[in-house]
């Protein structure tokens, strides 16, 4: 908690900061030194993970069903089996998500198992769709603490390192495991573009 408190008035004083929480660096640069064509560089990455296959087939609409897509996949599908989160997006209606993809926090070896990661499997809330959403909506989208879960810039940094911390859905998503493709980059990379894009004050491509 205390760490939140200080990733958050380093990030609205614009004091620079350099820690470690949870294997990741967390370094904040100085207020004003990140310019808005930084910003929008960095948001292009950050596109680039939440729109891969291994973000974005987990975002999906109010239909509430888990996607399979990618490179493993000749055309995107809904989740095979029939298999349908409900309103609950966790399945809990029907088949819950748990029952294939077990909470562990061990890495993912085991070829053509159902993945799983430190956080109990689900879907996103509706709010946060991706799957299928042009990039600066999901700009939008991600930046309005009305549709992101309440964020500010410095809880969606702090949303970063919490999942390193559990080795949850985002961590997951750059280590997937068993021959699946992994989003672009890496978490370090990750959180270093959030970190530039909240300090650039989040820009969107259509502002």
């Amino acid at each position: 908690m205390r760490k939140s408190i200080i990733l958050a008035m380093a990030l609205l004083s614009g004091v620079a900061l350099a820690s470690e929480q949870h294997g990741l660096v967390v370094n904040t640069p100085p207020e004003g030194s990140v310019t808005r064509e930084a910003g929008l560089q960095a948001w292009e990455r950050i596109h680039a993970v939440v729109s891969h296959p291994r973000c974005a087939n987990c975002h999906t609409d109010e239909r509430n069903l888990p996607m399979w897509s990618g490179s493993e996949y000749a055309d995107a599908q809904p989740h095979g089996m029939n298999v349908h989160a409900g309103e609950s997006r966790i399945g809990s209606e029907t088949l819950a998500c748990q029952a294939c993809h077990v909470t562990s926090k061990r890495p993912n070896t085991v070829p053509h198992a159902a993945p799983h990661a430190g956080m109990d499997w689900r879907l996103a809330p509706v709010e946060f769709v991706w799957f299928g959403v042009d990039g600066p909506a999901i700009c939008a989208q991600i930046r309005d603490p009305e549709r992101n879960g309440g964020r500010d810039g410095a809880g969606l940094v702090e949303h970063i390192t919490h999942d390193a911390e559990e080795k949850g859905f985002i961590t997951w998503g750059f280590n997937p495991g068993a021959g699946r493709e992994p989003a672009p980059g890496g978490m370090q990379a990750h959180l270093e573009d959030m970190i530039r894009w909240v300090a650039a004050d989040m820009p969107c491509p259509e502002d």
